[in-house]
């Protein structure tokens, strides 16, 4: 689990072309997100577990629902399902809505659809801070990454 100070280090180090977005309280909805950058770039990341562990999902915030089976098929699972609250915390350190874009740990489903974008936006692991940065080095800088079409 990073801190927010070796999140920036590791950006810094890794020459990521980032920005570290301060806010004054939690992201919670759209309209929170909206404040303080483009939520259509939004690209929250899910902890889902499959038969082979537990994976990080980073997708885009535009969809509704997610069509796990299809999810599944194409990315070469059984079965595919969101990740319990507390299986979260217990393989990633963070809470359900603070997971970070980058950090976790976690191999990585990586919606291709966000690649369509310069920046988007995510979690840093505070729930007080919100990650701009070029998709390419979310693909760069997490480990086992499979891009996916949702």
């Amino acid at each position: 689990m990073l801190t927010l100070d070796e999140l920036a280090e590791l950006l810094i180090n890794s020459e990521c072309d980032y920005e570290i977005i301060e806010h004054d309280k939690p992201i919670l909805k759209t309209d929170d997100a909206n404040e303080y950058f483009d939520s259509s770039k939004a690209a929250p990341v899910f902890i889902v577990k499959t038969e082979k562990g537990f994976y990080a999902l980073v997708a885009s915030n535009q969809y509704n629902r997610f069509d796990f089976k299809k999810l599944a098929l194409d990315s070469g699972f059984s079965k595919i399902k969101l990740a319990d609250k507390s299986d979260v915390l217990k393989v990633t350190g963070y809470e359900v809505g603070t997971v970070p874009l980058i950090g976790h740990n976690l191999p990585c489903l990586f919606d291709s659809k966000l690649l369509d974008f310069t920046y988007i936006y995510g979690g840093t692991g505070d729930k007080y801070h919100t990650l701009k940065i070029a998709p390419q080095d979310i693909l760069r800088l997490n480990k086992n990454v499979l891009e996916i079409e949702i």
